[in-house]
């Protein structure tokens, strides 16, 4: 059981969109998955067809100031294998109220434990998504991690984002987390028509080396409508590009698990 956290301090690259088909990929290969919406826009949640307008102690937010546990919050989703703890505006608060608590980067990390540590549900994978900012709510994430996935939007500013990112991470395998690592990155918004497209593929590539995976996702409206319809695009509509682009990505996210296994 490996829990991955979905992370890029900088908005609209493309991590709740896939978190929600990567997560749908893998239940569709008999994966059983659990995602941790840790953001307090409650996309996921919203994308995998739940509502985020419900009361907050049933959310990712009353697991972390105590009033839930884990095991009281996890909700089916409509699809096999595949359930959820939703978030909704109120975690924006965590951050306030947790202030004078030292341990507090360690709150998920102990929730998550005790929950697996204790519960008779087996999860293949968790995937967090984690809100587009460097905040508690990301070191939280951070600290609770095996490995992080980061998509990475094939634009301008990405790569100058990204190096913020890994010196964040850095901070956080020195004194929180020193068994973290980076699963691979992840192209997202390709335009093959836009040479800075390919510019920013070649530079990512050169510099992240094996790191960065080969399945790349494109542009393509598909994968914007689903989340309106509840559902992801890998079932909202299977054939378009970019559900084909997330079914080569699944299956390459668990060869990778193969590969690894093999050379330990």
């Amino acid at each position: 059981m490996e829990i991955i956290s979905v992370i890029n301090q900088k908005g609209g690259v493309g991590k709740t969109t896939t978190v929600i088909n990567l997560a749908a990929g893998l239940s569709q290969q008999d994966k059983k998955i659990l995602v941790v919406d840790l953001d307090p826009q409650g996309n996921a949640t919203t994308g995998l067809g739940l509502s985020n307008l419900e009361s907050s102690e049933e959310t990712i937010y009353g697991i972390l100031n105590g009033t839930k546990e884990i095991s009281q919050s996890i909700k089916k989703t409509n699809f096999k294998n595949l359930d959820i703890i939703t978030s909704n505006v109120d975690l924006s608060g965590i951050e306030v109220e947790t202030a004078g608590d030292s341990n507090r980067a360690f709150i998920l990390k102990l929730k998550l434990g005790l929950y697996l540590n204790n519960s008779r549900d087996t999860y293949d994978y968790i995937l967090i998504d984690c809100p587009p900012s460097l905040s508690l709510l990301t070191i939280m994430a951070l600290v609770a991690s095996s490995s992080l996935l980061v998509p990475l939007q094939t634009e301008f500013f990405a790569l100058e984002g990204l190096t913020q990112l890994m010196k964040t991470i850095e901070r956080i395998k020195v004194s929180l987390n020193p068994n973290l690592k980076i699963r691979g990155i992840l192209l997202t918004m390709y335009d093959k028509r836009n040479k800075l497209s390919s510019q920013v593929e070649k530079e990512a590539r050169d510099y992240f080396n094996e790191k960065v995976y080969s399945t790349v996702i494109p542009r393509n409206v598909r994968l914007s409508e689903a989340p309106s319809h509840g559902m992801p695009a890998l079932i909202y509509d299977k054939f378009c590009l970019g559900s084909k682009s997330y079914f080569h990505f699944t299956d390459e996210f668990i060869n990778q698990e193969t590969k690894t296994e093999s050379a330990a």
